[in-house]
């Protein structure tokens, strides 16, 4: 009969590691327990895929309480044969107090946690169960797999407050057969205890399983099934192999668990991207899910969230014929490809999953990562000239060096340290980062100056530095009035059947913080009386319209503030908020144009495939859009209307909103 129970691990003569510094191989990374835990494990499970693959490698994390069916078989089964001083053992305090917290890694499509159960045996290839549960720093033995030296494994421990996990797995046996697995494995803190023979220490390495030889050994198939349904835990199919790990108890940084779901969601995206891009139109490499307490918390595609959109962008680029080798000279060696992207862009709003990486309002960052196309980290490069711009690129070594940059890592593979390697491998290194540093400057090096004069919109070259020197201007019929805050401006009147000005200097709308002309927006507020005058006519009415001596009041835009970028799904947009004052019908339509940087010139029509800012519609203050040339609007003081319009790359846009009276209505 099997003996199911704990074993605690005494110091032999000859020595062993002790529990401590197991747990510090991971060092004092910045990055949290949850981001090491998906970064680490994840990089576990892409190593363990089955060969030849019969499908994507599937990913969970799941998050539960021991409900009650379940919860005294963890208490009693758990328990048995552990050490009785909490201090030694903290499990024990965890298993007696309230529910019991559980997380658990699991994947599938994997091979399992395969090959001898005792280290002794473990001389052949097939090492994966000897190699997570016995031996500590074994070098990896996947060709250009993510992981180096095993230590990534630790998080699991680091994770549990007791530092305690049950590992269950199935994999095939040297004869092709299938088998189950499972074992505890406790890791905490080496201490001497007095027994029978006077006092011992111990190491603080804990196992629990079949006790009845003289090394535990997991339960295996029907034993090992029979505990696992005992204790709730998720059966394998009939032919599925893979392995979970379940956490005990885990430090959520005070997050309720519903909440850090959501986080471990979303940071899997952020590190995990390009396991979820289809493979030459086939299906993705990995599948990826979360769950806390039965409820799905949904992945975000990275394809359709910002700003992660940008590095599948760069990816695509680095993956294709505008992707750029990189070369280093002395000695001679290819080093890899880097894609690059750079888009006009809103600040975005950062997220704990993007704070964590450093990632805040701006991207102007290049995703590193090895062949096994596993981010390492996300690095920055110099910051773009204007907030309305980003960029990212995506760097990929060459298989022929993996085992270079593999070396720089850390054990917890977030970054690449040049300064742990010798010559010529620290050459390699630093003049990777020195060749994307070149390429970024090629990429932003736009020069130029906008046209003096002008309010524009700057994409590209427009300085950010000047953020609050200027407003907006606002415009009186089809012409920009630039008048001094406070001011009013008087015209005469004119013939009924004349449609409204047009003027040298068509209308802009300029954000804070780029070059505006010579007018400001009234001081008076966008729906404030300023430029209104009682001497002032309108088009709209007709002879007879009005008791002589009655002023006529020309329709006119009133620019509302300043234009901003918006992400409206489909891309990035620039919008300029405005009013029409005065009452009655008026035709509204856009006069769009570019300066090119460098030229100073103002293009309206574009060079043959060259891209001209081009009108979305007119969106009313219910929000709905009007994608027609020009619109017919009723005059109204308080209704703020936006041209919503895509702008041209590389390009600074000039936006002018023109107005016309609407007759016989």
């Amino acid at each position: 009969m099997t003996a199911t129970r704990w074993f605690s691990q005494p110091y032999p003569p000859e020595g062993a590691s002790a529990a401590e510094g197991i747990r510090n191989q991971l060092g004092r990374p910045e990055l949290d327990l949850l981001t090491i835990l998906v970064r680490e494990s994840a990089q576990n499970s892409w190593d363990a895929r089955s060969t030849p693959p019969s499908g994507p490698v599937s990913y969970s994390i799941d998050m539960w309480a021991v409900g009650p069916a379940h919860a005294r078989a963890w208490r009693e089964l758990l328990l048995d044969g552990a050490p009785t001083d909490v201090k030694n053992f903290p499990l024990r305090e965890t298993l007696q107090r309230g529910p019991i917290q559980i997380l658990a890694v699991s994947d599938r499509g994997t091979r399992g946690l395969g090959g001898p159960t005792r280290a002794d045996d473990a001389v052949d290839a097939d090492r994966d169960f000897v190699s997570f549960i016995r031996n500590i720093g074994e070098p990896r033995d996947i060709a250009l797999g993510g992981g180096t030296y095993g230590f990534g494994k630790g998080i699991f421990y680091l994770l549990s407050k007791p530092g305690t996990v049950l590992v269950h797995s199935r994999c095939r046996d040297a004869r092709g057969n299938y088998e189950t697995r499972l074992i505890g494995c406790a890791l905490w803190k080496s201490y001497v205890a007095t027994g029978l023979e006077g006092d011992r220490r111990y190491t603080g390495r804990h196992w629990w399983g079949d006790n009845s030889g003289d090394v535990v050994e997991p339960l295996v198939d029907r034993a090992a099934e029979a505990m696992a349904m005992r204790l709730g835990l998720k059966p394998f199919g009939p032919e599925e192999t893979g392995t979970t790990i379940v956490v005990v108890d885990p430090n959520l940084d005070e997050l309720a668990p519903s909440e850090a779901a959501e986080y471990l969601a979303e940071t899997i995206t952020w590190h995990l991207w390009p396991k979820m891009l289809p493979e030459d139109g086939s299906a993705p490499s990995m599948r990826f899910a979360v769950t806390c307490d039965g409820i799905e918390h949904r992945v975000p595609d990275p394809k359709e969230t910002r700003p992660l959109n940008m590095f599948v962008a760069a990816y695509e680029a680095m993956r294709g014929p505008s992707g750029i080798d990189l070369q280093c000279l002395k000695p001679k060696r290819h080093l890899g490809r880097l894609g690059l992207v750079k888009r006009i862009m809103p600040p975005l709003d950062p997220s704990r999953a993007s704070r964590m990486l450093d990632i805040e309002h701006l991207i102007h960052h290049v995703c590193l990562m090895r062949p096994a196309e596993l981010v390492v980290t996300y690095r920055p490069g110099p910051k773009p000239p204007s907030v309305h711009q980003g960029y990212a690129g995506v760097f990929r070594a060459d298989e022929a060096m993996d085992e270079i940059y593999a070396k720089a890592e850390p054990p917890t593979h977030d970054a690449w340290n040049p300064q742990s390697l010798e010559r010529p491998e620290s050459t390699f290194v630093l003049t990777t980062f020195r060749r994307i540093g070149e390429s970024l400057e090629s990429l932003l090096s736009l020069g130029g100056t906008t046209r003096p004069g002008a309010s524009n919109v700057a994409l590209g070259a427009a300085s950010s530095l000047f953020s609050g020197l200027v407003g907006g201007a606002w415009g009186i019929g089809g012409a920009t009035a630039y008048s001094k805050s406070g001011s009013t401006s008087t015209y005469t009147s004119r013939s009924s059947d004349t449609k409204a000005a047009t003027s040298h200097q068509p209308g802009r709308s300029a954000p804070a913080g780029v070059r505006s002309g010579p007018g400001r927006r009234s001081a008076d507020g966008p729906a404030g009386p300023a430029g209104v005058d009682s001497d002032q006519r309108s088009a709209t009415d007709g002879p007879g319209s009005r008791a002589p001596g009655t002023p006529r009041h020309r329709p006119r835009v009133q620019y509302v503030g300043d234009a901003y970028y918006d992400d409206r799904g489909t891309g990035t947009v620039l919008v300029q908020e405005f009013l029409l004052p005065v009452p009655g019908p008026q035709r509204v339509r856009i006069d769009l144009a570019v300066t090119l940087p460098g030229t100073g010139g103002r293009e309206t029509d574009p060079p043959i495939g060259a891209s001209m800012p081009v009108l979305v519609g007119w969106e009313d203050k219910d929000g709905r859009l009007h994608d027609s040339e020009t619109c017919v609007i009723e005059g109204e003081a308080e209704a703020v209307w936006r041209a919503v319009v895509r702008p041209a790359p590389d390009t600074v846009t000039e936006i002018g909103i023109k107005v016309e009276a609407v007759r016989g209505q």
